[in-house]
């Protein structure tokens, strides 16, 4: 089972990793005004979901619920774990709305400032940390 811990912890942090990446692509893209850079960011961000964003997303997933399953009556019954996985939910969601806005600006159909992306950027901020500390402390 450290075998699939560890490679949990490996995909996470490779889908954070594109989590904190792809909204700053859509900041600097939202910003760009000449074809060269708009056409270059697209491809950006088409490789960045499809090559590592979505792959990595897949393997935390499988291996998350792969270690729940192995230990789920114990899983279930800490407040802890529903919260987190919680958290987890609304990340996907956020996950899912990024790849949204991948075929947005891929359709040249952004209306968003970079503004508004530059706040969407520290929200999966907020959610790793109070994952790490659900997972680490377990306050309750």
């Amino acid at each position: 089972m450290l075998w699939v811990k560890a490679f949990h912890i490996i995909s996470v942090i490779t889908w954070f990793a594109a989590l904190f990446y792809l909204p700053r692509l859509f900041v600097y893209h939202a910003m760009s005004a000449d074809k060269i850079s708009i056409e270059r960011f697209k491809i950006m961000q088409r490789k960045l979901y499809r090559g590592i964003m979505l792959p990595s997303f897949v393997a935390t997933i499988v291996f998350g619920l792969w270690m729940f399953f192995d230990n789920w009556q114990y899983y279930l019954s800490q407040n802890w774990m529903q919260t987190k996985l919680a958290l987890v939910f609304v990340l996907i969601c956020y996950h899912f709305y990024c790849a949204h806005l991948v075929r947005v600006f891929a359709a040249d159909k952004n209306t968003r400032s970079h503004k508004f992306y530059r706040w969407l950027n520290e929200a999966p901020v907020l959610i790793l940390v109070a994952i790490v500390i659900l997972v680490v402390v377990k306050p309750f």
